[in-house]
């Protein structure tokens, strides 16, 4: 699939599965060992120029690895994107800042930077996730993905307002992540990118609070 296929193929499945997985959904934990960690670190050097296929995986992992991942490509992408959440929160643990949402852009950006020069491979993974027969699978992998970035932000709100956070940056996450795919080489632009989807969000909530208090005391008055 070429670069402008996958990105325009994801931003539909993005956009469905990210609103199946946004709510109710706990997306389930691939399962992880060492072995399995050390392979896909092998694998994702190489992937964005090779492929994620299993006779990659064997020629870079050993004539065995194969046996680590049984569900093929699909779990190997899953694998390795659910490594780089771990990855995430781990490096995310030296962002200091009082306010929640500055935490969210440093961790995003910090997630970003990370897998910068393995952008290809990314990309390719997608690629994966979007191939016939993955339904759900996206889904799963950014609903985790996001659930890693709240935790990286040191943010356990639950109940409801987990679930109105999720959704929201979700999309946002969403969005960075096509356009990081498209000029990803360029870390100021997505940083800039980053705070307009970020300040679009505060608008919004002022607005949805402005709007409420309007309508208080009109329900105030017909009781």
């Amino acid at each position: 699939m070429s670069g402008v296929g996958t990105i325009a193929g994801l931003a539909g499945r993005l956009a469905a599965g990210l609103g199946e997985c946004a709510g109710a959904c706990a997306p389930r934990r691939p399962e992880r060992s060492l072995a399995r960690d050390e392979a896909l670190c092998r694998l994702g050097a190489v992937a964005g120029a090779r492929g994620w296929g299993m006779d990659v995986l064997r020629d870079v992992a050993g004539p065995d690895a194969d046996l680590l991942f049984p569900g093929g490509a699909a779990e190997l992408v899953e694998a390795w994107f659910d490594l780089a959440d771990r990855i995430m929160i781990e490096a995310a643990r030296g962002v200091e800042d009082a306010h929640l949402g500055r935490r969210v852009r440093a961790v995003i950006l910090l997630r970003l930077r990370a897998v910068t020069p393995d952008r290809d491979a990314v990309r390719r993974a997608l690629a994966v996730l979007l191939a016939p027969g993955h339904a759900g699978l996206l889904a799963r992998v950014m609903g985790r993905t996001v659930d890693a970035i709240w935790e990286a932000a040191g943010d356990h709100a639950g109940g409801l307002t987990r679930q109105t956070k999720r959704m929201s940056l979700a999309a946002i996450y969403g969005q960075v992540l096509l356009f990081w795919l498209a000029r990803g080489d360029d870390g100021e632009a997505v940083a800039a990118f980053l705070d307009r989807r970020l300040a679009g969000v505060v608008r919004l909530g002022r607005a949805k609070q402005a709007l409420l208090a309007r309508l208080r005391p009109g329900r105030a008055r017909a009781a």
